[in-house]
C-alpha cells in the first residue's frame, strides 16, 4: 500500500520505507486542494501586482530589487541555474529521495504557492524511479537547501541528470523514458521547490533510523562482554534506573537483561567483582544517555518533516504573504549534532571494553589479547589500534557544526545553521561506530569461546551469527578482512534481528 502524504502524518519509518525501500507515495486528496487553493490566491496577488519576495523580486541581496512582468516569467529558471552549485560526489539515491518526500509534504500543507503539476511530479519521479543526480557539498543549511534542491529542481525544467533503472542519464532522458511530461517552472515554482532543509533533514532522519538499530546493537555487545568479564549485574537492576528517572537508561538497562538472561552469570556460580569499571557498570547510563539524545532529535526532526519549511509562506484564508526564516536548519542541526556526539562517546566506550577484553590486568583471567600463543601471536592486539583511530576521527568529527557559520550573500544570509556539514559528518560517524562495534563484537565472541559457561540467550544468538562470518582466532591471520566483514554486519543489523527474533523487542 502506498505512503500517503498529507502534511502532517510522515514518520521517520515512514520517510525510511520511501527512500530506502522504495516504497510507493500517493498525494492526500485534500492536500492536492489545499496546494490548489494557494496557488490560486498566488496567481491574483501576481496579477494585482503585489511585491512578493522571489517571486516578482530579486533574492537574497537583491530582494529589494523589483522585476518586471517577462523577468518574473524568467527568473525561475535562473534562480535555479545559480542555485545548482554543488561540488563533489552525488549524494547517495536514499538521501535524495527522501529529500523528494520531505519536499511533497511541505507542499502537501498548502503553503507553499507552486502549482500542483510540480508536486505531482515529484511524486511520479518517486514512483518511478527517477531520482536526480545532486552534488553531496554545497548547502549551508539555511535558505534551506538551495545547491541539492536545485538539483532536484533542474529535472522539472527537463534538465540536469538523473538515476533510472541503474543508468545515470540527461534530466530529460530518465523523465522522457519514465513516461513523466515535464511541467516546466513558473513564478514561483522553483522558489517552492528548494526553499526548504529538506536534504539535510532526510539525511537526518534517515541517520536517525539507523542509529537506532546501532544502538541495540551496542547493548548486545555490552552484554557479549559483560558475560566475558564475569561483570557484576547488580548494575543492571531496573530499579536502580527507575530511582533516578531516565528513560534512556531504563530502556538500556533492561535491553542488556533480556540479552543475559539464561546466563551463568545471573546463577551465582561466577565469582565477581564487588564492584566493575566504570565502562562495565555504567554503560546503561552511557548509551541510554544517547538514547534520550535520539528521542529529543527524533521529535525535532518528524516536526521538520511535517512543518512548512518555506520562503515566504501564503495563508490562503488571510489572504496573506508572510517572508521569514523557515527555511533555516538549525532545529534539525542542533539536536543532531548532539546525536552525532553520542555516538562517539557510546563508541568510546565499546573501545574501552574492548580494552579491558584484550588487557590481562584487566580481563579477570582471560589471555593476553585473547590468544593463546601469546610472544608468537598477537591476537587482537591490532584490532585495538583500527578502533581507536576510528575513534579519534569520531571525535574531530563531533565538533558542532551549528556554532560554525560563515556569513553569505553580502552579509543579508549574515546566520546560516551549516546542517548539511552536521548531517555529512553523522554519516562518516556512523560508518566509523559500524567498525568499532563490529571489533568489539568480535573480540567478545573470542573471549567467550576462550571462557567455558552457559551464556545468556540473546549473547548465544550473538555470537553464532558472528561465527557464520568471523572464525575463532586460533593463530595470527591478517584481521583486515575480518574487520571490515563485522562493519558490513553490524550496518545490516543481521545480529540485532537474530538476537530481537530469540529474546523479542530490545527497545
Amino acid at each position: 500500500m502506498a505512503i500517503v502524504l498529507d502534511g502532517s502524518s510522515l514518520t521517520i519509518e515512514k520517510l525510511v520505507r520511501i527512500a530506502r525501500f522504495n516504497e510507493k507515495v500517493e498525494l492526500h486528496p485534500d492536500a492536492l486542494t489545499r496546494i490548489k487553493k494557494c496557488r490560486a490566491m498566488l496567481e491574483e496577488k501576481i496579477k494585482a501586482r503585489e511585491i512578493m519576495y522571489g517571486i516578482n523580486t530579486g533574492i537574497g541581496e537583491f530582494s529589494e530589487v523589483v522585476l518586471s512582468d517577462e523577468q518574473v516569467k524568467q527568473f525561475q529558471k535562473y534562480l535555479i541555474y545559480n542555485h545548482a552549485a554543488g561540488i563533489g560526489d552525488p549524494a547517495p539515491i536514499e538521501y535524495i529521495r527522501g529529500a523528494m518526500a520531505g519536499r511533497i509534504n511541505v507542499h502537501a500543507k498548502g503553503h507553499s504557492g507552486c502549482r500542483p503539476e510540480i508536486t505531482l511530479t515529484l511524486v511520479e519521479m518517486l514512483n518511478k524511479g527517477v531520482t536526480p543526480v545532486v552534488c553531496q557539498k554545497g548547502s549551508v543549511g539555511a535558505s534551506g537547501d538551495l545547491a541539492p534542491m536545485s538539483q532536484i529542481a533542474l529535472l522539472l525544467m527537463g534538465e540536469g541528470e538523473a538515476y533510472y533503472k541503474g543508468e545515470r542519464l540527461p534530466g530529460k532522458t530518465a523523465l522522457e523514458r519514465a513516461g513523466i511530461p515535464i511541467p516546466g517552472l513558473e513564478a514561483r515554482d522553483g522558489l517552492a521547490t528548494i526553499n526548504g532543509s529538506n536534504v539535510l533533514t532526510a539525511m537526518s532522519a534517515i541517520h536517525l533510523y539507523d542509529i537506532n538499530r546501532w544502538l541495540k546493537q551496542a547493548e548486545i555487545a555490552a552484554a557479549m562482554s559483560l558475560e566475558a568479564l564475569h561483570a557484576n549485574m547488580k548494575p543492571y537492576d531496573e530499579r536502580l534506573h527507575k530511582a533516578r528517572g531516565f528513560s534512556g537508561p531504563i530502556r538500556s538497562a533492561r535491553a542488556i537483561k533480556k540479552c543475559i538472561d539464561g546466563s551463568d552469570l545471573l546463577s551465582g556460580k561466577i565469582k565477581q567483582k564487588v564492584q566493575d569499571a566504570y565502562s562495565m557498570r555504567s554503560t546503561p547510563q552511557v548509551i541510554g544517555a544517547a538514547h534520550d539524545a535520539v528521542a529529543y532529535a527524533r521529535s525535532q526532526v518528524e516536526t521538520e518533516l511535517n512543518g512548512v519549511g518555506d520562503n515566504p509562506v501564503f495563508f490562503t484564508d488571510e489572504k496573506l504573504t508572510l517572508t521569514g526564516a523557515n527555511f533555516q536548519g538549525t532545529p534539525v542541526a542542533l539536536p543532531m549534532d548532539m546525536v552525532g556526539a553520542a555516538v562517539t562517546m557510546v563508541s568510546v566506550m565499546s573501545e574501552r571494553r574492548l580494552n579491558r577484553l584484550n588487557n590481562p590486568a584487566l580481563s579477570v583471567g582471560l589471555p593476553p589479547f585473547l590468544t593463546k600463543g601469546a610472544g608468537m601471536f598477537s591476537g587482537m592486539m591490532l584490532s585495538q589500534y583500527t578502533a581507536d583511530t576510528l575513534i579519534v576521527e569520531q571525535r574531530i568529527l563531533s565538533a558542532p557544526a551549528s556554532v560554525q557559520s560563515i556569513p553569505a550573500a553580502a552579509d543579508q544570509e549574515d546566520f546560516v545553521s551549516m546542517g548539511m556539514n552536521t548531517a555529512l559528518k553523522n554519516a562518516q560517524i556512523l560508518e566509523n561506530a559500524y567498525g568499532v562495534l563490529g571489533i568489539e563484537f568480535m573480540a567478545a565472541a573470542q573471549a567467550l569461546d576462550l571462557r567455558n559457561f552457559k551464556n545468556g540467550r540473546g549473547v548465544t544468538t550473538a555470537k553464532a551469527v558472528i561465527r557464520k562470518y568471523v572464525d575463532f582466532l586460533d593463530e595470527d591471520r591478517p584481521l583486515h578482512a575480518d574487520h571490515t566483514r563485522m562493519q558490513k554486519l553490524v550496518k545490516s543489523a543481521e545480529i540485532l534481528e537474530a538476537v530481537e527474533a530469540e529474546v523479542g523487542s530490545l527497545g
